[in-house]
C-alpha cells in the first residue's frame, strides 16, 4: 500500500502545480517526502523538492523556493541524472531572475545551454538563449539581445520534431530587441508575419504579445491612434486568459496614449477600467498573502508531524538520523565534540507480557517526559524505535556526556509509574560515545558505537552506563 501511495503522490504533485494549485502541491510534496525518506526513494524526493520549489516561487515565497531547490540540488548531485540537473539549472535561473541577480541568472543559463547541447535538447537550448536575450534587454544591450535571440531561433530549428510555436516565441524576443534598436521596418514585417500565422489562433497568449509589441512599435513611431488600437486588441486577448499584470502594463500604455491623443473622454473611460483592474490586483495580492499565512501554518504542522514520534511526541528516527549527520559534519569542520547516548528499558518485553502493551506505552511516555526535562533545547532526544531512545548532545565531551547519562539513569530509576492501579519501577541501560576526535561523520557510525556499548552495559548486569569498548 505504501508503494501505491508513493506512485499516486508522484503523479499528483506535478499535476497540482501545472493546474496552479500551489497550496495543495506543496502539502502533497511534504507527504511524498514523508513516505519516500524512510525508503531512501531519491526519485520521489527530487519530484517533491522540485515541485515544492516551483510552487513556492509561484506564490512569491522566494526564500522557501531557494531552500527547497538547495535540497533538490544536494540530492541531485549524488543520486540524480543529467535531466534532473538540467531541471535545476532552469529553476535556478527563474529564482535568480526574480531576485534581480542577473549575473547568477546568466551563469545558470550558460550551464543549462552547455548541458542541454550535450543532451541534444535543442528546445531547452533555444529557450535558454531566449532568456539570455531577455536579460540583455533589461541591461538595454539590444545588439546582444538580438544576437542571443537569433542564436535561439537557430537552435529552435534543430529541435525534432519541429515546434513552430517555439520559433515564434523566440521571434517575439527578436522584435523587442529590434524595437529597442529603432529598426521599425524589420520589426513591423516580423510582427505582421506572426499575426498572420494561423498557428496563433491556438496560442492566445502569444497572439496578445504580438499586438502588445505592435502597440509599442507604433508608440515609438508616434503613430498614437494605431498604437491605441493595437493595445486595445492586446487587452481583449489578455482578458480572455486573465493575466492581470500584463493587463496592467497594457492599460498604463492606453492611458498614456489617451493623453497624447488629447482624447479626454476616452481617457476617462480607460482610467476607470485601470482603477477597477488595480482593485482586482489588490484583492488577489491580499488573497495571496492570506494563502501564504495559511500555508506556513499548515506546513509547520506537517513538518512537525513528519519529524515526530506519534506515541511519545519526541523526534522520530528519520529526524534523528538526518539532523545528527548534519551536526557531525559541522562538528568536524568546527573541531567540536558531540556526544551520543543510546538507551533502552531493561526487561521491557517482560513488562509488556506482565502488564500489557498499553501499560508499556505509558512507561514509554513517562520516560520520554522525564528525559526531556534533563536535556537542553539545543540537544536532540528521540525515540529510535520500540523502547530504544537516542540523545544527541551538541558541544559536549565524552566525560560530560557520562555525567549526563548518570543523571538520566538515576532520574528514570526514581520514577514510580502507576496506571490503572498497577505500579512499576523501571531501569534503563545506556551506551555513550563521542564523535571520536571528529572522525564520525554520519549518524550510522556514531549510533553503532553507542549501541554496541549499550549491549555491553546490559551484559554487565543492566541498569548501568557503558562508555568504552
Amino acid at each position: 500500500m505504501a508503494n501505491e501511495d508513493i506512485i499516486l503522490l508522484q503523479q499528483n504533485v506535478p499535476t497540482l502545480r501545472a493546474e496552479g494549485k500551489y497550496k495543495e502541491c506543496i502539502e502533497e510534496s511534504y507527504q511524498l517526502l514523508e513516505r519516500a525518506m524512510p525508503f531512501k526513494d531519491y526519485k520521489s524526493m527530487l519530484i517533491a523538492y522540485y515541485n515544492q520549489s516551483a510552487s513556492y516561487y509561484s506564490i512569491g515565497e522566494i526564500e522557501l523556493a531557494f531552500s527547497s531547490l538547495d535540497t533538490y540540488n544536494e540530492i541531485c548531485q549524488q543520486h540524480g541524472d543529467e535531466a534532473d540537473l538540467l531541471n535545476s539549472y532552469n529553476l535556478w535561473f527563474v529564482l535568480y531572475e526574480c531576485s534581480k541577480d542577473y549575473e547568477e541568472a546568466k551563469k545558470m543559463l550558460e550551464e543549462s545551454i552547455k548541458l542541454a547541447k550535450r543532451l541534444k535538447k535543442y528546445n531547452v537550448v533555444a529557450n535558454a538563449y531566449a532568456n539570455y536575450s531577455h536579460l540583455d534587454m533589461i541591461d538595454e544591450d539590444y545588439c546582444k539581445a538580438l544576437e542571443m535571440a537569433q542564436i535561439g531561433l537557430a537552435m529552435a530549428k534543430l529541435h525534432q520534431p519541429a515546434k513552430p510555436i517555439l520559433e515564434l516565441r523566440i521571434k517575439l524576443n527578436m522584435v523587442k530587441a529590434l524595437i529597442g534598436l529603432n529598426d521599425f521596418g524589420h520589426s513591423k514585417s516580423l510582427i505582421d508575419e506572426m499575426i498572420e500565422n494561423p498557428l496563433l489562433d491556438s496560442f492566445i497568449r502569444e497572439k496578445a504579445e504580438c499586438y502588445d509589441l505592435l502597440g509599442h512599435l507604433y508608440s515609438n513611431m508616434k503613430i498614437y491612434r494605431d498604437a491605441f488600437e493595437a493595445f486595445t486588441q492586446a487587452k481583449t486577448l489578455v482578458e480572455s486568459y486573465n493575466d492581470v499584470y500584463l493587463l496592467k502594463s497594457i492599460q498604463e500604455q492606453r492611458c498614456k496614449l489617451c493623453d497624447q491623443l488629447a482624447d479626454y473622454n476616452l481617457g476617462y473611460s480607460v482610467q476607470k477600467e485601470y482603477i477597477a483592474l488595480l482593485k482586482e490586483i489588490s484583492r488577489r495580492e491580499l488573497a495571496l498573502t492570506a494563502l501564504r499565512i495559511q500555508l506556513k501554518h499548515n506546513i509547520a504542522s506537517i513538518i512537525k508531524k513528519a519529524n515526530t514520534d506519534y506515541l511519545t511526541g519526541l523526534y522520530n528516527r528519520n529526524y534523528i538520523e538526518t539532523t545528527t549527520t548534519c551536526w557531525l559534519e559541522q562538528a568536524s569542520e568546527n573541531k567540536e565534540s558531540l556526544c551520543c547516548m543510546v538507551f533502552d528499558i531493561d526487561g521491557f518485553k517482560s513488562i509488556n507480557d506482565k502488564y500489557g502493551h498499553l501499560y508499556g506505552d505509558e512507561i514509554l511516555k513517562h520516560i520520554s517526559k522525564a528525559c526531556s526535562s534533563m536535556i537542553r533545547e539545543t540537544d536532540i532526544l528521540g525515540r529510535y524505535g520500540g523502547d530504544e531512545f537516542v540523545i544527541i548532545l551538541r558541544g559536549v565531551s565524552l566525560e560530560k556526556g557520562k555525567i549526563r547519562a548518570k543523571q538520566i539513569l538515576e532520574k528514570v530509576r526514581s520514577l514510580v509509574i502507576v496506571q490503572n492501579g498497577k505500579q512499576c519501577q523501571v531501569t534503563i541501560s545506556i551506551g555513550v560515545t563521542d564523535n571520536l576526535n571528529r572522525t564520525c561523520l554520519n549518524f550510522k557510525e556514531i549510533f553503532m558505537i553507542a549501541d554496541r556499548r549499550l549491549y555491553k552495559a546490559k551484559r554487565n548486569g543492566k541498569n548501568k552506563i557503558c562508555a568504552w569498548d
